[in-house]
């Protein structure tokens, strides 16, 4: 899959772009704050209709301006074409439309254009949170799954209106059974779907990070989840005493999380920057061959700032493994020093383009490559 081209107005500080891109390597060369991000934000944005950031709607709207919108026509491998035009107005939210017709559900357009971005905040889904992790694998497998989200969205609904009852000092059995089994159903599908990913992801991360980094250490992901070990409803049942006196649900599939490992040690505790950027690009470099795979079409791949904490040899080994091989199709990458993307483009034997990005304005470098 491609995207063959995009128009842009009012999205962060571009006020207006119309661009074509190469089916192979794009470059975008700026310095920081310039834009490059922004224009795989808005990337982003028409495949997944969310920014790459954790970021309100209305901020992503150009300051002083009331909407945005975005529109893109991307090439399935197989050479059908589709065009989205997704936006957002203020006080009226967003709108999505595909060929011209808006979606019922924006549910429906998660997957239909795969992507994968690697970014400078992804050292969080090692050193943050639970909650940047699941959050990784709730995109991730609902691009691959419709019935994945259907089930996760059904049971975050339920656990919003058991939380809203304990918080009420609800006691009624037969109000929580009511909402329990909606959870409890739900729950019993998510677990057994992002358990069935963990173990499909778990050896392509190794093998990925083993070719980063030159075979010098070995890594590990591990499926952590209440549910592991007992069934939802033993889960709620265990622990009603205590979400009464807390007044929120305290077990449950939305406490998952993943365990990261180097060399059997806690990658969160004893990694290095390296490493754990290292670790970052193979999970996200795993990302993509499993929804290739699952899905049967090549999804986009957004590389931003992908040089910053790493040492040359393992920059060395990123770039000839996305760009060397006929794993990867159209690749977008980010970078403010004009060298690291000449080195690049010029061991390319296929298509591709260089833009220079200035003020949320783009222009095509002469000399390079279209």
């Amino acid at each position: 899959m491609i995207l063959k081209n995009i128009d842009i107005l009012n999205f962060k500080n571009i006020a207006s772009a119309t661009l074509e891109f190469s089916p192979g390597v794009n470059c975008l060369l700026g310095m920081n704050g310039m834009g490059k991000s922004n224009l795989l934000e808005a990337i982003h944005f028409l495949s997944m209709v969310r920014p790459m950031t954790a970021l309100p709607d209305n901020a992503l709207i150009r300051h002083g301006e009331d909407m945005l919108i975005v529109k893109g026509e991307f090439e399935a491998d197989a050479g059908g074409k589709d065009s989205i035009a997704c936006g957002i107005t203020k006080g009226k939210g967003k709108s999505l439309k595909r060929n011209g017709k808006e979606y019922q559900r924006f549910s429906e357009h998660i997957g239909r254009f795969p992507i994968v971005t690697v970014t400078p905040g992804d050292s969080q889904l090692v050193s943050g949170p639970g909650e940047d992790r699941r959050k990784l694998m709730d995109m991730v497998i609902s691009q691959a799954h419709p019935e994945y989200l259907v089930s996760l969205i059904r049971y975050n609904r339920a656990l919003e209106s058991r939380n809203r009852m304990l918080r009420a000092g609800v006691r009624d059995s037969l109000l929580f059974e009511s909402v329990e089994s909606s959870m409890e159903e739900a729950a019993a599908l998510v677990h057994s779907i992002r358990g069935e990913w963990v173990k499909t992801i778990a050896p392509l991360v190794e093998e990925c990070y083993a070719r980063l980094s030159g075979n010098r250490e070995a890594t590990g992901i591990e499926y952590r989840s209440q549910l592991n070990g007992s069934p939802m409803k033993e889960v709620l049942n265990e622990r009603r005493a205590k979400d009464a006196a807390l007044g929120y649900t305290s077990g449950g599939i939305h406490r998952d999380d993943l365990e990261t490992k180097l060399d059997g040690y806690s990658l969160r505790k004893l990694g290095s920057q390296g490493q754990v950027k290292t670790f970052t690009v193979a999970l996200r470099l795993a990302i993509f061959d499993y929804l290739k795979n699952t899905k049967g079409m090549t999804p986009l791949l957004l590389l931003d700032d992908i040089f910053d904490k790493l040492d040359s040899s393992r920059v060395e080994r990123i770039m000839r493994e996305v760009t060397s091989s006929d794993t990867f199709g159209q690749i977008f990458i980010t970078d403010t020093n004009r060298k690291h993307l000449d080195d690049i483009l010029g061991g390319l034997n296929g298509e591709s383009l260089l833009l220079n990005v200035e003020e949320g304005s783009f222009r095509p470098v002469t000399g390079s490559k279209a």
